[in-house]
Order: structure tokens, then sequence, then C-alpha cells
């Protein structure tokens, strides 16, 4: 039998602005500080450079946790706050969070 346990997913959907200058640093700065943080399951990304809107490039950032306070303990993290501001500032030109609650999953793995 399954032993699933359910989890949440932040779902992060956006489009950069064409200032990127700083960006892939800290991209990997939050996502190694995250990977610190009480509660974090794993991180899926993707962007989607021949989906161009009229705002850039879409890009996803899934980000796995245990529980809703985790999530809130990884927004309210210092360093996360100022990447915050400054992707608002700098970095995108659009972006939406979703936060789920995952009751199910499954997957399918050719061996």
């Amino acid at each position: 039998m399954n032993n699933f346990k359910p989890y949440y997913a932040v779902i992060f959907t956006s489009t950069q602005s064409e200032v990127t200058e700083g960006y892939p640093e800290m991209a990997e700065t939050m996502e190694n500080l995250a990977k610190q943080q009480e509660g974090y399951l794993g991180i899926d990304s993707a962007r989607n450079d021949n989906s161009i809107t009229l705002s850039g490039a879409v890009g996803i950032t899934v980000s796995y946790w245990e529980s809703i306070e985790a999530i809130k303990s990884w927004k309210a993290n210092t360093e996360h706050l100022l990447a915050q501001q400054k992707g608002r500032e700098q970095w995108y030109n659009w972006y939406n969070v979703r936060i789920c609650k995952v009751e199910r999953e499954y997957e399918f793995k050719l061996d």
C-alpha cells in the first residue's frame, strides 16, 4: 500500500522583462535557500522560449511543500523577500502565484 501523504504545490507562472541581469544567479541562490527550509520537498521549473507572448517567454516554477505553514515561512524569508522585490522592480513583467493541495499523484516511467 502506498503511504502517500498530501502536500502543497506553489505554482509560479511568469513572463520576464528584458532586464535579466543578475536573475540567473538569484534564481540559483533562491533554489539553494529553499532547499534548506523546513518543509521543502522539491522543485520543477521550465521556461518556454518558443511560446513568446507580448510580455516575453512564459516560465513556470513549481515548488513542493509539506504544509501551508512551510510556504508562509518561505514567503517571509528575508532573502526571499529581497528577491521578490527585485523581481517586481526589475525581472518580471507579470507573474501569478497559485497554491494547491496535492491529494493524489501518479507517474509513468519507461524503463
